[in-house]
């Protein structure tokens, strides 16, 4: 361990100097331990749960607990926790974000602070990438966790309710991070607390937290249901906008992927629809599908973007390779794809509940998290969720050799020196990973491969369902595997002998993916563990990634360009630049997901409120007090509405008033011209009067359960429509977002301002609703004599 200590010279030295401190008390005690029974063993966990329940902070336990945890893991699976792994999981345990390399057993890390946490009887969650991974450590570590007497549980979808109430009322939970995230926002959907399945959020461990935080925080969480709009006018838009032309109709701008529809793409659209303007109000939607339609034949991509099986468009994962199951598109846009691609156009969906992936993993009390490449974002880990990032060295030293990137100057050449590189290696029988960027790509260069006579076996998101099978064979002489982003991330590359003695894995890169932190992946999948391997980058500036870049800035650099007759790029430095041309496109991507979460930050406001208001409707056993609250409300905004001056002196105003108060109380005792100039006191009387002998006549309901029980399901019915209604408006300014910002003013600013008034009134109009609705439940419970 002191020759691991001496290599430790980073940022990081502190901080794993004081964490070594208690790898050094655990390990002391690891001979005690180790001379427990099993029985002895197993008691443990109930004493360091009486010690929590006394006070003691589980901070103060970790030294008994994890070598609890440790000898545990020895008896039940055979594996002991290496000192690196300890550190990982006291980083964990304090909420950090541990960065380990692939390979070096993150899965088994977990079980500490899990364990740990798990004692405070709050629930633990422990997050992967899919429900593959989920399933797996579920199966696995479950082992351990039974031995030491808590309960293990499993959050996938297909589940039934009783089942996930069941998985996360375990100790531990597993489960993906988009399953936990959409049942809060379907717990927020119930009628009751005990149709609930989730516990408030307390402490997460969240595996390739980068892929999760990070990669996946672009797309936000969408719970919809079926809305009215109509599927056929896809069709037709999607028909017109599939002979446009760049420069032409649109203009389209790669460094953003926006597009704009220029004067000539308007005036097709006014003639083919016969309107006058296509911009006003009323075309809106029309508009709107235009501009889906665009997207679709212009920026998504079949291939890349999603592919197309058993009539439907299923959406790939960008960073990993993997299609989304169960996700689609939101907004139009995958009805747009659907037409474009000529299969059955399903109904739009309407949202009903969203929430960002930031801002679902903010509301943890604790969050934590694992990956192998996490310091290229450790800036925006700690100014998101105040995460800070902590490099934990191997196990044993790394003996991977990671060669400079070659850049050609385009396609073929690439395509040349990759299919060299391959036959090379596959020649002495050494494995070789090939790792590309989309499905588009993996199968283009698999035709090279087929005519360079290359055997080899492809893994992308139309295969996924043999990626265990493919993943296993990796490691093996001869092999080579053709890989999207996918490569068995989260599984071990298990090297022939024979391999080793040959060099190990090679990796070949054909493209820098649009973050760092996905070539590091890729490298990792190479030299885990001590393991030999070897990885090589080879790109062309054709690659997509150059597509973001400034064309002007591109087309200069060209000019200078020099190569060799294979047509390697020798000058300017070439690795040089296509680092900086990464880096300026992952702080796009960085820039991107920062504006979703200013948008949403503002909505996340309003969501806690509508929340807590529902919170506070299920917990509330008076539907008298809720009309009491609902209709003082109400009548104060009417009366501020039509009483601003000190008199009502227009008939128009008068007739509005008494209107209002009719529809809230039913046939009023005064006529409306009884209302003109009266002064505002005068007024005020009349209504608190009304407002009396209303609540003097409903009071004696109180005691009826059935009155009690509709009024409450009537509030969470508008209040869960509004809500809907309201974020409807709030997706609306968001579409005019980028227009406010050609002012003066600050965009952000303007929209927070007015989703604010936007929500303003939204409460107003749930007051109003509750108040004017109630009042045909009251006449329907009030005895014949009692009813006006």
């Amino acid at each position: 361990m002191l020759s691991l200590m001496k290599r430790i010279f980073n940022e990081d030295s502190a901080e794993l100097k004081r964490l070594y401190k208690h790898v050094t008390n655990i390990n002391d005690l690891e001979e005690k331990i180790s001379a427990l029974s099993d029985e002895e063993l197993k008691e443990a966990t109930q004493y360091l749960k009486e010690k929590v329940a006394e006070g003691v902070s589980v901070l103060d336990l970790k030294e008994e607990a994890f070598a609890t945890v440790r000898e545990a893991s020895k008896r039940v699976l055979g594996l002991r926790h290496y000192d690196v792994q300890l550190l990982g999981g006291l980083v964990l345990l304090e909420g950090g974000i541990a960065e380990m390399r692939t390979g070096e057993g993150k899965t088994l890390v977990a079980t500490l602070p899990s364990y740990l946490r798990a004692l405070e009887g709050k629930g633990v969650h422990v997050i992967t990438a899919n429900e593959y991974l989920a399933t797996r450590d579920y199966e696995q570590m479950g082992k351990l966790f039974n031995f030491l007497g808590l309960t293990v549980g499993l959050n996938i979808s297909q589940i039934s309710e009783t089942e996930k109430r069941e998985a996360y009322n375990a100790d531990i939970t597993y489960g993906t991070g988009t399953e936990f995230g959409f049942d809060l926002l379907r717990d927020n959907m119930t009628a009751s607390f005990e149709e609930r399945v989730q516990r408030p959020l307390h402490y997460a461990i969240v595996d390739e937290v980068d892929s999760i935080l990070i990669d996946e925080a672009r797309t936000p969480l969408i719970i919809a249901s079926k809305s009215d709009i109509a599927t056929e006018l896809f069709y037709i838009t999607s028909e017109i906008v599939k002979n446009f032309e760049d420069g032409n109709q649109y203009e389209f701008y790669p460094e953003t992927k926006q597009i704009v529809l220029t004067d000539n793409g308007a005036n097709e659209f006014e003639q083919a629809f016969g309107l006058k303007n296509l911009y006003d109000a009323e075309h809106r939607e029309l508009l709107h599908n235009i501009m889906q339609s665009l997207r679709a034949h212009v920026v998504m991509r079949k291939d890349v973007d999603y592919i197309v099986k058993n009539d439907e468009i299923m959406l790939v994962d960008q960073f990993t390779g993997r299609i989304m199951e169960g996700r689609t598109f939101s907004d139009g846009l995958h009805q747009a794809i659907e037409a474009k691609e000529g299969v059955t156009v399903k109904d739009e969906n309407q949202t009903q509940a969203s929430i960002t992936v930031q801002n679902y993993f903010r509301i943890y009390k604790i969050l934590s998290g694992m990956t192998g490449s996490a310091a290229p974002s450790k800036k925006e880990f700690f100014e998101t969720y105040s995460l800070r990032v902590v490099s934990v060295p191997t196990n044993k030293p790394n003996a991977r050799i990671d060669d400079e990137p070659l850049v050609y100057k385009d396609y073929e050449a690439k395509v040349a020196k990759i299919v060299e590189e391959v036959a090379k290696n596959n020649k002495i029988g050494r494995p070789v990973l090939i790792g590309t960027t989309s499905i588009e790509q993996s199968e283009k260069l698999s035709g090279y491969l087929e005519k360079a006579g290359i055997k080899h076996r492809i893994l992308n998101a139309k295969t996924e369902e043999d990626e265990a099978n493919i993943i296993s064979q990796a490691g093996q002489k001869n092999q080579v595997m053709l890989s999207t982003n996918m490569a068995g991330r989260g599984t071990d590359i298990i090297l022939d002998p024979a391999v080793r003695e040959l060099g190990g894995l090679h990796i070949i890169g054909t493209e820098l993916h649009e973050s760092e932190r996905i070539d590091m992946q890729l490298r990792g999948r190479a030299g885990r563990q001590g393991d030999p391997g070897s990885t090589q980058f080879i790109i062309s500036i054709e690659d997509d990634i150059f597509n973001s870049y400034d064309k002007e800035e591109m087309d200069r650099w060209k000019k200078k360009m020099k190569t060799d007759e294979t047509g390697l790029i020798i000058s300017p430095n070439p690795v040089k630049f296509v680092l900086k041309v990464q880096s300026i496109v992952e702080g796009g991507h960085f820039s991107a997901r920062n504006h979703l979460l200013k948008l949403d930050d503002v909505v996340n406001q309003q969501r806690k409120i509508v929340y807590e208001k529902r919170d506070a409707l299920l917990a509330n056993t008076n539907s008298v007090d809720l009309i009491n609250n609902s209709l003082q409300n109400h009548l104060n905004n009417i009366f501020e509405t039509y009483c601003p001056a000190e008199l009502i002196t227009e008939n128009s105003v008068a007739d509005g008033l008494h209107e209002e108060l009719t529809l809230v109380f039913g046939e009023l005792p005064f006529q409306a011209s009884e209302l003109l100039d009266l002064e505002k006191e005068g007024i005020r009387e009349k209504i608190d009067q009304l407002y009396e002998n209303y609540m003097n006549e409903i009071k004696n309901l109180e005691a009826n359960e059935d009155f009690q029980s509709q009024v409450k399901l009537l509030y969470l019915q508008n209040l869960d429509r509004s809500w809907v209604v309201h974020m409807e408006m709030m997706m609306q300014l968001r579409e005019g977002f980028n227009i406010r910002g050609y002012g003066q003013e600050d965009p952000y600013r303007l929209y927070e301002l007015e989703g604010f008034e936007e929500f303003k009134h939204f409460l107003a109009e749930l007051d109003a609703q509750a108040s004017k609705q109630t009042r045909m439940i009251i006449q329907h419970f009030l005895p014949s004599e009692e009813k006006q």
